[in-house]
């Protein structure tokens, strides 16, 4: 890799803001950190505490283990920080916290959602007695405690719930989640470049998580051909990528679940009745009646699947449709995770071939995803002249209507419907489709019928021939690149 600009911080500028402003308070604070494993959580602590010149911490990694475990771990990380206290028992470890935050250390506990665990679930009564005896003084207490957790139900659990022992004492939360596209951009450009084929591609599999993307600087393809990128990043023996999924995901999933995301990552989009009719195809109508279980689970405790809903739906519409949350999680389990475990059995480069046809697969519901943010983020920053007043959002009946974008611009009265495809040469062929689609949502909703109607079709790339021929047949016709201007 010709580049050899170090990696920096990029992203986060409002949450980095809000640390600074409660690490400066020097005083006692008790700060919940949320956010799916690898978005930045530790890196944005990290930053906060350079920025503002905090000298003593203390971090922790709990591990998923019994009290003796969790003790043990606890006084590895002490000797590595030159702390020399030391601990047996939960009991103490809630007391070494209250010492430090006394003597001025921010201390974190990461993967704090293992205290959740029945073994270890006395913690956080214990932690009770020193958090309430800190704040009662808090002033006098120039310290903190952060805690990080990757699991939302089981942090809410523990934090949230009106029961939990630490209800109601955290002072301050912050909840991660992925890179906007504009900070994406910014390390792009400084790593690579932002031509818009890169940026579908990288997105497709890594979304706005910053520690895929070091992965792929530190490996040097960050600027690579896919390719070469795929090599590095999954398919060598070294590859940092190739047990991500199951170590970050699935491994903590028993039973059908799996069944499930497989499916949903290989039928994005689908309705209730297709998941259950697939779980009845594969192992009987006994699994086809938990559907409802698995789904309720693998959305509110692990938050990998949501339903969506078209836009201007009530929210108890039947016409939900599931998705995986997490591109990763769907580039992996869609693409890569056949090909990666049979390349002890396959020849490499045709593993890498199969594996990068089924990502141009998915990165068609990807580029409908990315527009959505897109437009989305232009607006917030005031780039370009379609300001939203909704959420950009897909619409879709049972009457066979199907749009992949409506924008909603209410000061203007304006509503404008979009079509998305990777390959441009398909976007003339798409507009009697959307057209005739808005036709019926206008229909379906009247209030839109005195409005503005527009067009548009969106690619990676759009050549002046297929946008002339749009513009003639007065579709707007938008790339990514232009989407990205200003960003």
């Amino acid at each position: 890799m010709a580049d050899k600009m170090p990696w920096s911080f990029y992203g986060r500028r409002s949450e980095l803001q809000q640390m600074q402003r409660i690490l400066e308070r020097r005083r006692w604070f008790f700060l919940q950190i949320s956010g799916r494993r690898r978005i930045g959580k530790t890196a944005l602590i990290q930053e906060a505490l350079r920025a503002a010149g905090v000298a003593r911490t203390l971090y922790i990694q709990i591990p998923d283990s019994d009290p003796a475990g969790v003790a043990a771990a606890c006084n590895g990380y002490l000797e590595t920080f030159g702390i020399e206290d030391r601990i047996s028992s939960l009991g103490e470890l809630a007391q070494l916290v209250g010492r430090l935050a006394t003597a001025g250390y921010v201390v974190a506990l990461d993967e704090f959602q293992y205290f959740h665990r029945k073994q270890l679930a006395d913690f956080c009564s214990l932690l009770q007695a020193e958090v309430d005896r800190l704040a009662s003084r808090a002033a006098d207490v120039p310290g903190g405690l952060i805690v990080l957790g990757s699991l939302h139900a089981e942090m809410t659990a523990l934090l949230e719930d009106r029961d939990a022992p630490l209800f109601n004492r955290t002072t301050d939360t912050l909840e991660l989640g992925h890179l906007d596209i504009g900070s994406l951009l910014e390390m792009l450009r400084v790593h690579a470049d932002d031509d818009p084929a890169r940026l579908l591609f990288l997105w497709n599999l890594f979304e706005g998580v910053p520690k895929f993307y070091r992965d792929a600087y530190e490996q040097g393809v960050l600027d690579a051909d896919r390719s070469t990128l795929l090599r590095s990043l999954f398919f060598s023996s070294s590859s940092p990528l190739r047990n991500e999924a199951d170590n970050w995901f699935l491994r903590e999933l028993r039973g059908r679940y799996d069944m499930v995301l497989q499916f949903l990552a290989k039928h994005p989009g689908c309705s209730n009745a297709d998941i259950e009719a697939a779980m009845a195809s594969l192992s009987g109508p006994g699994d086809a009646r938990q559907v409802g279980g698995y789904l309720k689970i693998l959305s509110d405790r692990y938050r990998m699947i949501e339903r969506r809903l078209p836009i201007f739906s009530p929210t108890k519409a039947r016409s939900g449709r599931y998705y995986i949350r997490d591109n990763f999680l769907r580039a992996w389990l869609s693409a890569l995770q056949r090909p990666v475990s049979a390349v002890a059995f396959r020849p490499v480069d045709g593993l890498i071939a199969q594996a990068d046809a089924r990502l141009a697969d998915v990165e068609g519901y990807a580029l409908e995803d990315l527009a959505g943010q897109l437009y989305e983020e232009r607006s917030r920053l005031g780039l370009g002249e379609f300001p939203l007043s909704e959420r950009v959002c897909g619409y879709w009946d049972r009457a066979d209507v199907e749009i992949d974008l409506v924008a909603v611009n209410e000061d203007e009265r304006r509503i404008r419907f979009g079509t998305c495809k990777r390959n441009p040469e398909r976007l003339l062929e798409s507009v009697d489709s959307l057209q005739r689609c808005a036709a019926r949502f206008v229909n379906a909703h009247p209030r839109f019928k005195a409005w503005r109607t527009e067009y548009v079709a969106i690619a990676p790339v759009i050549g002046d021939a297929i946008r002339a021929a749009l513009t003639a047949r007065g579709v707007l016709a938008e790339s990514l690149g232009d989407l990205m201007a200003g960003l």
